[in-house]
């Protein structure tokens, strides 16, 4: 397997030069997070990962997590990496001060966490889920969940977990039945839980678990369902760990990829109830839920490009070193990295890693601003957009992950379907991305369903609005503005479709929503593509920086334009006249 290096050129291009930190460190709270403090953090970021993580990746691959008698052991080095991470402090970047986090924007950490994935995804997944409950027990839970909870989560001296799955109820939340009875002042659990991240380990001394119950009176339904926070080992009052709960792992699954990742089946209540706490209102667990989906949605986008990274490196470095037939006109063998079809691979990966990046970070940079705004309209407005995106960057950026990785096992050709290689386990841990965390259907029924109808497009025509402003801005006689011009029309008139034909059959759109959530994936990218040439341009006319790396820029954004954009057309196609024929066939003839 190639050594991970961090493309810290490129993700300080788009920090800096394409989605504005400088505006971002501006916003209220984000005073410390100066040019050289976050230079500073991912050149550390940087080492964390190239030196102490994707090492263990291929080792971590081969040995994964191991369950023994309910318990659960990490791959070998597990321990030790851990260890260094919290030392660093890299758990608490972006988390509020108040429990001991460093307050940096979430942009940034964003940059940070894409070293994390891309140089040993099923370690960070740890860290990941620990965030996103840290973000729900901040954003609603009592003072005194918070006070008990979050100064170690915040640390990382503890971690985090998001149940939700149930054997009989796998995205369909609304038939949960794990139920909480009321006990005191605190609940106690009874039921089981599947498919969870890091539900065990040896990592930490204790496990937070974040778990979705009903109340004996709870409606039926989504409405129904409440939040509670059941440690593995309970806190008392002062902080410190008293009697192992009533939850135990009771197996981890054998997956295709992020073998080093226990994912367990977790039984609540076994005896006398797991002791719980309920987080917020009664009812309301899955509203409070979405705050740690969100993040993770973004997050696990994050891994598509991510693990997209790491697979084009590896292709990359195999390509420009494998000797193998005479490239057109070449009078002897060379590197196959000569070879049109080989550059063209390589390319559609590069190209779209790029634009990946550029969403995310574009996500991120505008996720701190509605946090941070004080300008109450202005944040409502972003929030739209945030929420928008969300499910763009999720189902877009893991599909795309999961191409580059397999073009990755194309590239090495036989010896890309060898193990030993390490193209192989890319290409196998990218394919949970697309299915946890909501799969891509599902984040294409809720850009439809919930993002774009709940408001009529306002959001989407907003941000339509800023690509087509973009197109007047650019060169008028270049290729980019007309692919990107292209694009712009053919979003538009697929959104314009869904508005109309919503109401009349609702299953149409609903036909359509992949196709369209890939759509906004491909434009958008287009369009920060076309916004980073401008960028690669306007230096090289000052004499700026390094003039090699801004016209491979230019060029690979020219490369996105001919062969990525331009699919707006077929998907657009295949939008307002196909979606007819996804539910013409009866289902006896499928």
């Amino acid at each position: 397997m190639t050594d991970y290096v961090a493309p810290l050129r490129d993700i300080e291009f788009v920090l800096t030069e394409l989605v504005d930190l400088t505006e971002v460190a501006a916003l209220p709270g984000f005073e410390e997070a100066t040019p050289d403090l976050v230079s500073a953090v991912l050149e550390e970021a940087a080492k964390v990962a190239q030196q102490v993580l994707a090492p263990l990746n291929q080792t971590g691959d081969r040995q994964g997590a191991q369950w023994n008698d309910g318990v659960v052991t990490t791959a070998e080095g597990w321990i030790d990496a851990y260890r260094t991470f919290i030392e660093g402090g890299w758990n608490s970047l972006a988390f509020d001060p108040e429990f001991g986090g460093q307050g940096l924007p979430w942009l940034v950490s964003t940059a940070v966490q894409e070293m994390w994935h891309a140089s040993n995804m099923a370690f960070s997944l740890c860290p990941m889920l620990t965030q996103g409950a840290v973000e729900a027990i901040q954003d609603h839970g009592s003072e005194e969940l918070k006070a008990r909870f979050l100064p170690k989560m915040v640390s990382g001296e503890w971690t985090g977990t998001m149940n939700l799955t149930e054997p009989q109820a796998g995205s369909d939340l609304s038939a949960v039945r794990t139920k909480a009875v009321p006990e005191n002042d605190y609940y106690r659990l009874f039921g089981q839980k599947i498919f969870i991240t890091y539900g065990d380990h040896d990592l930490t001394e204790n496990i937070v678990h974040l778990v979705l119950a009903r109340l004996p009176d709870a409606p039926e339904g989504v409405k129904g369902i409440s939040l509670f926070v059941v440690p593995k080992f309970n806190v008392v009052a002062d902080g410190a760990l008293g009697e192992r709960n009533d939850v135990r792992c009771v197996s981890i699954e054998h997956k295709l990829g992020i073998h080093a990742s226990p994912t367990c089946v977790l039984s609540f209540g076994d005896s006398d109830g797991a002791v719980g706490y309920l987080v917020g209102d009664a009812n309301r667990g899955l509203e409070y839920m979405f705050t740690m989906m969100n993040l993770a949605r973004h997050a696990v986008g994050l891994e598509g490009l991510a693990i997209g990274e790491r697979a084009y490196q590896q292709a990359r470095e195999y390509a420009k070193e494998r000797v193998q037939g005479r490239p057109i006109g070449a009078a002897e063998r060379m590197p196959i990295v000569h070879h049109p079809d080989v550059r063209r691979m390589l390319m559609t990966m590069k190209s779209q890693v790029e634009a990946m990046r550029a969403l995310a970070y574009f996500w991120a940079a505008w996720f701190d601003k509605a946090s941070h705004n004080s300008d109450d309209t202005k944040r409502f407005e972003q929030l739209r957009v945030v929420e928008l995106l969300t499910p763009v960057v999720k189902g877009w950026c893991t599909e795309v992950g999961n191409d580059v990785a397999s073009l990755g096992v194309q590239v090495h050709g036989g010896m890309g379907y060898i193990e030993e290689t390490g193209a192989a386990q890319h290409f196998r841990d990218a394919r949970v991305t697309t299915i946890y965390e909501g799969t891509t259907g599902i984040q294409a029924n809720d850009l439809v369903g919930r993002k774009l109808l709940r408001d009529g497009g306002k959001a989407a025509c907003l941000m339509i609005e800023q690509m087509q402003a973009t197109v007047a801005e650019l060169d008028q006689d270049s290729p980019l503005t007309a692919g990107l011009q292209n694009g712009v029309t053919d979003l538009r008139a697929a959104t314009e479709w869904i508005l109309e034909v919503a109401e009349g059959d609702p299953r149409l759109p609903a036909a359509a929503a992949v196709y369209y959530m890939h759509l906004w994936g491909v434009v958008a990218g287009g369009w920060l593509m076309a916004q980073a040439a401008q960028v690669a341009q306007r230096r090289l006319k000052q004499g700026e920086g390094d003039s090699g790396f801004y016209i491979a820029k230019i060029q690979t954004a020219r490369y996105y334009a001919d062969h990525i954009l331009s699919r707006s057309v077929s998907l657009r196609q295949a939008i307002v006249n196909g979606s007819e024929s996804i539910m013409a066939v009866d289902v006896e003839h499928l």
